[in-house]
């Protein structure tokens, strides 16, 4: 019989879990509640909640919006969003991670120190957190994703690295170590990665090569449950990306004896069950 594993440490990290809990709670009151933005990059959560009456807004929709309640997702916001609620008579129910939050202090205290550093952000430019990071800087930071990018920094001026805190923390140190090869002037190095994800890579590589085949399961737009894939990917070619259930397919477990399921932080341990539920019932057909 085909042995089928959910990845223990698998499921939200507590930054994720205490905004969906918020947003629960709300609901629970019958608030009229909405959300600036995915409240996690996941769209089976995303309508799950919706489904319980929470409503998505997009931030040109949010600028509009008065007399309302918001929750404020994890990854943070600009202090403009802040700015708006003031104006607008909107109750704010701020779920930024505590993690997301110091790395903003730590971002405008390193700004307001020296104003002539270059503040250099290691993510994607257009995710959420990245947007909310420089933005407390007045949107003055330089946000790499690559090495290309890398042409955008003046190696002649100090700067200051960050990063966006679900990035991989070997191709972190990848661009830091690139970074510190080309400056002429002084570069400093933060630690801003989340333990939540950046902590499972290990322990995501021995999971992925103790099964003959892995089920990664994320939304296609979160940035952790990219890059924790390609962990898996690496040690386990037999690794599936999924972002619900209705996605499996029957040949993918022809002669294996174990399965594995995991997915990223920003994937619901429910989803993953459903998968687990799913498996074997194609299995026992």
């Amino acid at each position: 019989m085909i042995k089928i594993e959910i990845d223990d440490s698998s499921g939200f990290c507590f930054g994720v879990e205490a905004a969906i809990k918020k947003a629960e709670e709300e609901l629970a009151k019958g608030t009229d509640l909405y959300c600036l933005g995915q409240i996690v990059h996941n769209d089976m959560e995303v309508k799950r909640l919706e489904e319980m009456g929470m409503k998505t807004l997009n931030y040109d929709e949010y600028k509009e919006l008065k007399n309302a309640t918001v929750l404020l997702r994890a990854h943070g916001e600009a202090p403009e969003t802040y700015q708006i609620a003031k104006t607008n008579n909107i109750n704010l129910i701020d779920a930024t991670c505590p993690i997301v939050t110091k790395f903003q202090q730590r971002i405008k205290k390193a700004f307001d120190e020296n104003p002539e550093r270059q503040i250099v952000i290691y993510g994607q430019e257009k995710h959420p957190e990245i947007i909310g990071l420089s933005g407390q800087i007045g949107f003055k930071a330089i946000v790499v994703e690559n090495e290309q990018d890398l042409n955008k920094i003046d190696f002649r001026k100090p700067l200051k690295l960050f990063s966006q805190t679900t990035k991989s923390a070997l191709k972190y140190q990848a661009v830091a170590d690139k970074i510190e090869e080309k400056t002429q002037s002084k570069a400093e190095i933060s630690k801003t990665l989340c333990r939540a994800v950046s902590g499972r890579e290990p322990d995501l590589e021995i999971f992925a090569q103790k099964h003959d085949a892995i089920i990664f399961i994320s939304g296609k737009n979160s940035s952790n449950g990219k890059m924790l894939y390609n962990v898996c990917k690496q040690k386990n070619p037999k690794t599936y990306f999924i972002t619900s259930v209705n996605e499996l397919q029957k040949d993918w477990f022809s002669g294996i004896n174990s399965v594995g399921i995991t997915g990223a932080t920003s994937t619901p341990k429910w989803l993953m069950e459903d998968a687990q539920n799913r498996i074997s019932e194609i299995m026992n057909k």
